[in-house]
């Protein structure tokens, strides 16, 4: 079987490392702390398996929470989709956690900021708030409501958790500096109104946390040791540094006594952010809002879809977790943005796939063969082996008959340059049968050809005389009197441009989604794959790896996905 990539060194690495021999930290803790807007894509899958691998490499601990400060956006469906998606990859959380477990302890923490003359409730609008912020190159000007007192500004905070305000009527702002040249730092939000009902605590609260000040007072009160975030929240790392030194949690525990009384294990300090590049691939997209308009309007078949870059697709496509995981150890981390090919992951799926995935016969685009000195009614069984390359997967037993289906493109009565399969008068080795000879080709009224009829040589048949016999072509085969009938659907990539996010000329992402990413057909495949249970992998001989999805498949009516074809199609074509 495929074994896991071995750890390649980089810098997170290291610095985790060195933080443990020096006796700075102990011990290792990590989050993994997705919002729950939309469901997990594939980039993704590079932090969840840094945050966990990093954490179980070092005897540490790592949690799952979910960041969920925005309501409206946030659905059930995603919470659960996320757990999933985690469990498929091969993870187990510490302990599960919630922004929203937090609330009791942000709303106290924001109190302490207007005790202390760090935060005041603005009176302008969102337009108002980009005018007084500056530009980069311009700094901003104080708002006329940043000097009120701390009274007063307890008092409209207040005011603003019993709801008696409307939504964006006012704001609670961090005091810092309007002419700092980060613009993170120029008196962000805090708090703002939102009468929404949230998914996890209801209509307890009409106002909510800011995501940058949820989020590292989360990280602080989970007591994680190694925060890895992307690039994009590099410049946001001294306004999170700013929160969790002035909140100061650990100095003060009457802030998360909340926690304490409802016995959610706290322990207060202060994370280490550590930046690394994002997961880009190729013919992909990763933009959750993208993503959703796909959804939405309804340009592929929910949020795993096979085509979509989400987990769940990835999933309900077959690629195995053990791929993906190898896939993002292989690509390692660093601190610059880059593209990975696509097919860099394909290949990663056919490396685990070729090693764990028995074989089996499958014709996809059916053309009936008789063997026409066999006598009517003619069946026998053939011992196949399950795995050619690993004995240990056994042998099963495969039907034949007089009449089999083969692949319609395994015959050609013009043959093109270099075609070595079956043509008039040709011959061809019928997969572990023998050799066999078309002599007559059939076809219908509209000059189609409906069937071929040949001839079986018994003395290439195994035990025979003339066994070794050379031909220049191979076919696989179904037999048909023992063919269980199949959809199966095709799958490629879901843009055929290397860049679908090149929104320029005019275009959008969606001018550059691929018409042959989905194309489903009706086949024949052997008993034996027909009884596969939902989400068994298969290499359909010849063709490619397969799936049974994992909703749509039963034994008396199978579907299947295919995973990956046998090669690189699209290196081949050169696109």
């Amino acid at each position: 079987m495929a074994s896991e990539t071995a750890p390649v060194q980089h810098f997170i690495r290291q610095i985790v490392r060195e933080d443990i021999e020096s006796g700075r930290q102990p011990s290792i803790r990590t989050r993994f702390p997705p919002e729950p807007n939309g469901h997990l894509h594939i980039g993704h899958a590079k932090a969840i398996c840094l945050d966990f691998g990093i954490a179980a490499e070092f005897g540490g601990r790592c949690n799952l929470r979910l960041d969920d400060t925005n309501p409206g956006k946030e659905l059930p469906e995603y919470v659960q989709g996320i757990q999933d998606d985690v469990h498929w990859l091969g993870f187990e959380w510490a302990e599960l956690r919630h922004a929203s477990d937090y609330f009791e302890v942000f709303y106290r923490a924001a109190e302490k900021l207007i005790q202390d003359g760090k935060a005041y409730v603005d009176d302008l609008n969102a337009e108002q708030v980009r005018e007084y912020r500056g530009t980069l190159t311009e700094p901003g000007r104080n708002s006329p409501f940043r000097d009120r007192s701390v009274e007063e500004n307890l008092d409209l905070f207040r005011r603003m958790r019993a709801g008696e305000f409307g939504d964006g009527e006012k704001t609670l702002r961090a005091k810092i500096d309007m002419t700092a040249g980060n613009m993170n730092m120029r008196d962000p939000a805090i708090y703002r109104i939102r009468k929404q009902t949230h998914q996890n605590t209801g209509d307890a609260w009409p106002i909510y946390p800011m995501y940058d000040f949820a989020h590292c007072l989360s990280d602080a009160l989970e007591g994680i040791t190694h925060s890895f975030c992307t690039l994009e929240f590099e410049d946001h790392r001294p306004l999170y540094d700013w929160f969790v030194d002035h909140v100061d949690l650990a100095g003060h525990p009457d802030l998360w006594q909340p926690l304490v009384e409802a016995g959610i294990p706290t322990a207060p300090s202060k994370p280490r952010q550590i930046e690394f590049a994002r997961g880009n691939l190729t013919y992909t997209i990763m933009s959750k809002r993208k993503l959703t308009q796909l959804v939405q309007e309804g340009l592929v078949d929910g949020w795993d879809d096979p085509r979509m870059p989400t987990l769940s697709g990835a999933r309900r496509r077959g690629f195995p977790a053990a791929a993906m995981r190898a896939f993002w150890e292989r690509m390692g981390v660093s601190k610059q943005n880059s593209n990975i090919d696509f097919g860099v992951l394909e290949g990663c799926v056919r490396e685990e796939l070729d090693a764990r995935a028995p074989r089996r016969m499958a014709v996809l685009d059916p053309l009936k063969l008789v063997l026409t000195n066999l006598p009517e009614g003619h069946e026998e069984t053939i011992e196949f082996p399950n795995h050619p390359k690993d004995e240990s997967f056994g042998t099963r037993a495969l039907p034949f008959s007089r009449e089999v289906w083969i692949e319609r493109g395994d015959f050609a009565e013009v043959p093109p340059k270099g075609f070595k399969r079956l043509l008039p008068e040709g011959e061809v080795r019928l997969r572990g049968i023998g050799i066999i000879r078309c002599n007559e080709v059939v076809k219908n009224n509209a000059g189609e050809v409906t069937e071929l009829r040949c001839t079986l040589d018994p003395e290439t048949r195994p035990g025979g005389n003339d066994t070794n016999r050379k031909v220049k072509g191979t076919i696989h085969w179904v037999s048909a009197a023992h063919a269980v009938a199949a959809e199966v659907r095709l799958y490629d990539r879901l843009f055929d441009a290397e860049n679908p996010g090149d929104e320029r000329d005019g275009k959008t992402f969606k001018d550059y989604l691929n018409p042959e990413a989905k194309r489903v057909v009706q086949g024949y495949i052997e008993p034996a794959a027909a009884a596969a249970e939902p989400e068994a992998h298969w290499q359909f001989e010849r063709t490619g790896y397969f799936v049974a999805d994992r909703h749509d498949h039963r034994p008396e009516r199978p579907v299947f996905n295919r995973s990956v074809s046998l090669r690189d199609t699209w290196a081949r074509k050169g696109r």
